[in-house]
């Protein structure tokens, strides 16, 4: 890395005031601080200095991301590969046991790797494009907040999705999402979510049914996700427990796999980054409600356990990545544990009772991002009555001993 400093070092002057480039000096402010520890400080004022920034941040989040990323590429592979396998005379019962040493694990993970990674590139080059010429504009520093989202949203979409949309709908997240409303630490929903909902709402066709979720899929092949499934009263077509936990079904590249996402979730708490109050009671909510709707038993798919709902879809992706983004989510404790009850327990009423939105995770989240403030401001109102009461009864309690 020397040498790369002391690149950095001799070209630094022309992008400082009075240099030549001194108009890209957001852009080189921003590479810099990427690669390298900002050598700018606080100089005075009372400050909390800890060894945790941004950029450490964002990128413990990007390695939380890895398992679902990894696993995501590989599984893109195998539905591929299984859906070209079933139109074979004497093969229309494979599965994915099959098909990894029939294939080989490394074909299949090549293929994978074909289909995300374009997806991964149009995400970062749309939203880091917004995010420099913001920066331009106002002539501020770049942040690294869209590392974590240019990630993000490459996991939550079909992996046929058109390049063109996924640079659009990135375009659109970023600006009316997150650079309107001041830029990174100001956004008040989730960029990548809000991404997928442009996505959702504007291009339907290549957001729901059955064939996106397969690449190249064949006509006379199904790729319908489990919650398609369970929407249409086919329960008994959903895949197994064992492989909806571990993923391998059709779905958004980065939500199939539940154990990937409990590694990541492990890894986020353990470092302090993502709060485990709101990934908990998410699932408490989540499971909450479907236990709510067990006892009600109207349909198969409200009998279905409600412990389903957590391996299906985006429920644990969206519980562990997205409900815990700390700029859109609560701030408080106790807000934190309303947050997420509530997120998990709309998401399972919008999958369950309104089958035109049958990832109802996305819905939900959004919608409490918008509703945090308001929570937040009534823990802290609550909290404020509490110690004025509180306050009372010591004033009185001491009166009375005089």
């Amino acid at each position: 890395m020397k040498p790369l400093r002391k690149l950095l070092d001799k070209v630094k002057p022309n992008f400082q005031k009075g240099g030549k480039l001194y108009f890209l000096h957001s852009v080189f402010d921003g590479f810099e601080s990427f690669l390298f520890v900002p050598d700018h400080v606080t100089k005075r004022g009372a400050h909390i200095r800890d060894s945790i920034d941004l950029k450490r941040t964002m990128s413990m989040v990007l390695i939380a991301l890895m398992p679902a990323l990894l696993f995501g590429i590989f599984n893109v592979g195998i539905q591929y590969y299984l859906a070209q396998q079933k139109v074979i005379p004497g093969f229309e019962s494979i599965g994915w046991k099959e098909i990894i040493p029939l294939i080989g694990f490394w074909q299949i993970f090549l293929y994978g790797i074909i289909k995300v990674l374009p997806i991964i590139i149009v995400s970062y080059v749309a939203g880091l494009g917004v995010e420099f010429t913001f920066a331009q504009l106002r002539g501020h520093s770049i942040n690294e907040g869209f590392l974590v989202s240019g990630m993000l949203i490459p996991l939550v979409v079909p992996p046929d999705i058109p390049l063109w949309m996924v640079a659009v709908a990135t375009i659109f997240a970023v600006i009316f999402g997150k650079e309107v409303f001041g830029g990174t630490g100001m956004n008040i929903m989730n960029p990548a979510l809000l991404t997928r909902a442009f996505l959702f709402f504007a291009y339907p066709a290549h957001m729901s049914g059955d064939s996106v979720w397969i690449s190249a899929k064949p006509d006379v092949i199904s790729g319908a996700t489990p919650l398609s499934l369970a929407a249409s009263g086919n329960t008994e077509s959903i895949p197994s427990a064992l492989d909806m936990f571990l993923g391998f079904m059709p779905g958004s590249i980065g939500e199939t796999s539940a154990l990937a996402i409990l590694l990541g979730a492990c890894i986020l708490v353990f470092t302090g980054i993502g709060s485990f109050r709101i990934i908990i009671s998410t699932i408490a909510g989540g499971l909450f409600m479907g236990w709510i709707l067990n006892l009600v038993g109207a349909n198969d798919y409200m009998l279905l356990p409600s412990w389903y709902h957590l391996i299906i879809g985006g429920f644990a992706f969206g519980a562990v990545f997205m409900a815990t983004d700390p700029v859109s989510a609560t701030q408080t404790a106790k807000g934190k544990l309303i947050y997420g009850f509530l997120i998990g327990a709309f998401a399972v009423i919008l999958r369950v009772l309104n089958p035109a939105y049958p990832e109802g995770m996305m819905l939900a989240i959004l919608f409490m991002n918008v509703m945090a403030p308001l929570i937040d401001h009534y823990v802290v109102q609550s909290h404020i009555k509490h110690r004025i009461k509180r306050a009372l009864r010591l004033r009185n309690k001491l009166s009375v001993t005089t």
